[in-house]
């Protein structure tokens, strides 16, 4: 029968597994050096880009989506004339410059307000009439450049009598209305000290600049080398990217540009062709770090630990397991054959050779073969028995660990003070700061769109009110839930789920609030006052609210390479994050929370720092959210921690792979050393036992063979010699009788049983 598994399988699996892993020893941290290019320094500044873009490219959907549902919920009246409609339309609106109304069907002006807007080279009657959306577009304003919005309005109704004119044509003012509006383009903040942020046109031209701090004069020809790369990118609209610039002063200009469209599917925002682009310097060149000569010692004790070990066990149990296998098959061919040539086959000695558990089976065998030919009886006792081959497994284990337990506890540990650079940090920092201002922005935005339902309830019937609160539930996602509250603090409107208010009290005025401290979802509520009829007695305590879906705020905290990401309250308590969470606990680290303290202690500005901890360093930062609008009471922060190594830091890297490749050293060595002691040791100090018993005169324990290997093998030879020795005891076998020394021991071996 073939041998299946056996001892080969794990000696060879341990030697080449660590073979391997030296090798990838040498592979990783060969590559993990600091030349000229400050590769973290780049990543992090298209981060930044893609982030500053995100903020861009939200505002101006936001301003598209806020005017199209304006221009939808406008009812107006039959005396209104386009002018006063047009008025009615734009003044809530601080950014507008100029506005107008047009007739859809012909692209005649129905009225103007500010600044002449500019439609060269837009057809109102094509736009007009298409379905769906009007993107906004960027025209010429001046001697710059501006946004149009746009959005259909439907015109006042008129009686029957009075639809069509004395030509019989209908009345201009029964065709549909196109408003469009000329705003500026969105603020644009550069984030971090030392950091400038365009706005780009797709031909590389700058519509809005800004700097934070001193910055470097070197970042001449970036825009257009920016718009170049990313019109080589055709049509991915979140494409975004990196460069270098020029050098001056021992500094380098590192530049990060991205897309301002939608990541996401069709937005407002994908046919302006807007990019932008952040640059700063950083220092031209950094301290040489070269890891491969440690990635080459390392290795090289690995794979002298691995020829060592498997020469070891190939000499003390591999060899000798084979020898003894031979042997026991010798010895079974003879006891059970007869003639010259079984007596030839038990004539010849077993070589005890090994150590441990070899050893033992061979003085057994030994003893078996000297019993099968009659020259002696069982003996009475065992030898005392030393450490066998578990104990030199467990050296083994002990070897790749003394090689693993540095690697992973002691060598390339990165100094928290000196590892990360200064700029490391002020790019979480900043990133941060610009998640804090995306939050902020979502909350101004959803509580601004309450507002106006707010508005749009007042002077309507239940049934009224109902519907409009079933269509702003459908079109503002964020909310999980709205309902009107009474003066009493009785629910008298609800749609949605069930709201999630811990206790139900009025609020007055309007914001936004955490109002639960317990629980698994946190409640965090939006709230306006219903006003009264025409807005000129504000309801007895009539409050609409709106609970957020916090699925929705986890998912704006979510930005690549940002690291973990949470939102907390006035108390440091989490109110949504984009790891596992229950509402109100704390954070994870007190480093953490340390850092928000620190920052709520100069209001207004953010903080980071480098904490280390059981899994390495990492960059954290907490930037509070910009107090104004309605979180201008809510002192709430944004917390990031991202790991040291994933900012491609050398000293960073160089301990990362470094721990890891002892982690894998010291599980190949345990599985492949577990292995060979299941499949081997164990087995083997087992049939050592029984080879032992049987040689000592144990004839009734069977010997069953366990595994189809070298040692089930050896199993089933001793049991062949078993029964040819109880064969010889009854009498059975006159084979063995046949030698002479068989006939002179018969009556000792008699009279020993």
């Amino acid at each position: 029968m073939p041998l299946l598994g056996g001892v080969r399988p794990p000696l060879a699996s341990l030697g080449v597994s660590l073979l391997v892993i030296a090798a990838l020893v040498v592979v990783a941290l060969g590559r993990v050096h600091a030349g000229q290019r400050p590769g973290a320094a780049l990543e992090a500044e298209r981060q930044i880009a893609a982030d500053t873009a995100q903020l861009e490219r939200a505002a101006i959907d936001a301003e598209a989506t806020s005017l199209g549902r304006t221009a939808a919920a406008y009812t107006a009246t039959t005396p209104s004339t386009p002018a006063a409609t047009l008025k009615a339309l734009t003044s809530g609106r601080k950014a507008v410059l100029g506005s107008a109304l047009f007739d859809a069907l012909t692209g005649i002006p129905l009225a103007a307000d500010g600044r002449p807007v500019s439609l060269t080279g837009a057809d109102v009657v094509a736009m007009a009439s298409g379905q769906g959306a009007m993107r906004p577009r960027l025209v010429a304003s001046g001697n710059g450049r501006c946004l149009l919005y746009f959005a259909k309005v439907a015109p006042p109704a008129l009686s029957a009598d009075t639809d069509q004119d004395q030509n019989g044509s209908p009345d201009p003012r029964r065709r549909p209305w196109l408003l469009v509006l000329s705003e500026r383009l969105p603020r644009l903040t550069a984030y971090g000290d030392g950091r400038t942020a365009d706005l780009l046109d797709a031909a590389g031209g700058v519509l809005v600049t800004t700097a934070k701090g001193t910055v470097s004069a070197a970042a001449s020809g970036l825009p257009v080398a920016a718009a170049h790369a990313a019109n080589g990118q055709g049509h991915r609209s979140d494409a975004s990217g990196s460069m270098l610039g020029a050098t001056e002063g021992g500094r380098r200009t590192v530049a990060g540009w991205a897309r301002v469209a939608s990541a996401t599917g069709p937005g407002h925002t994908d046919d302006l062709g807007l990019l932008v682009l952040t640059s700063r310097a950083v220092p031209a060149t950094t301290a040489s770090v070269d890891y491969s000569r440690f990635g080459l010692t390392a290795a090289g004790a690995l794979a002298g630990i691995a020829l060592l070990l498997w020469l070891v066990l190939w000499f003390c149990v591999q060899r000798p397991l084979l020898g003894l296998l031979l042997s026991a098959r010798r010895l079974a061919r003879g006891a059970a054959g007869s003639g010259a040539d079984a007596r030839a086959e038990l004539d010849r000695p077993v070589p005890v050779s090994g150590f441990g558990e070899p050893a033992r089976i061979g003085r057994a065998l030994e003893s078996l073969r000297r019993q099968l030919t009659g020259e002696s009886g069982p003996p009475g006792s065992s030898a005392r028995r030393r450490p066998g081959c578990r104990a030199l497994a467990l050296i083994a284990v002990v070897l790749v660990a003394g090689w693993a337990i540095p690697m992973i506890f002691l060598l390339n540990r990165v100094d928290t003070a000196t590892s990360v650079p200064a700029s490391v940090v002020a790019d979480q920092q900043a990133r941060t700061e610009i998640a804090a201002n995306r939050v902020w922005q979502v909350l101004d935005q959803s509580h601004t769109d309450l507002s106006e339902v707010a508005g749009s309830l007042s002077g309507r019937s239940p049934a009224a009110q109902t519907e409009v609160l079933l269509r702003a539930l459908a079109d503002h996602r964020q909310y999980r839930s709205l309902y009107v509250l009474g003066s009493s603090g009785d629910i008298t409107l609800r749609v949605g789920a069930r709201p999630l208010r811990s206790s139900i009290q009025v609020p007055g005025g309007s914001g936004i609030e955490s109002v639960n401290t317990s629980g698994r979802i946190p409640a965090i509520t939006a709230y306006a006052q219903v006003p009264g009829v025409n807005g000129a007695v504000p309801a007895a305590g009539a409050v609409l609210l709106g609970d957020f879906d916090v699925n929705t705020l986890n998912s704006i905290l979510s930005r690549p390479q940002l690291g973990r990401v949470w939102l907390t309250d006035a108390g440091d308590k989490v109110l949504a994050a984009t790891v596992g969470y229950r509402a109100s606990q704390a954070l994870p680290e007190p480093g953490l929370t340390r850092l928000v303290r620190a920052a709520r202690g100069t209001p207004g500005t953010a903080t980071s720092a480098v904490h280390a901890s059981f899994a390495g360093l990492s960059v954290d930062a907490a930037a509070p959210l910009p107090q104004s609008g309605p979180t201008v009471d809510l002192p709430w922060h944004v917390v990031t921690a991202e790991g040291a190594a994933a900012r491609q830091l050398p000293a960073a890297q160089a301990e990362h792979r470094t721990a890891l490749s002892g982690i894998l050293g010291i599980a190949a060595g345990v599985v492949c050393l577990g292995w060979l002691h299941a499949v081997v040791i164990r087995p083997l100090r087992t049939v050592a036992l029984l080879g032992e018993r049987l040689a000592e005169g144990d004839r009734r324990t069977v010997l069953y063979p366990v595994n189809h290997d070298e040692v089930g093998s050896l199993t089933r030879s001793l049991e062949l010699i078993r029964q040819a020795l109880v064969e010889g005891d009854r009498g059975d076998r006159p084979g063995l009788a046949d030698t002479p020394s068989s006939s002179r021991s018969r009556p000792e071996n008699a009279a020993h049983r």
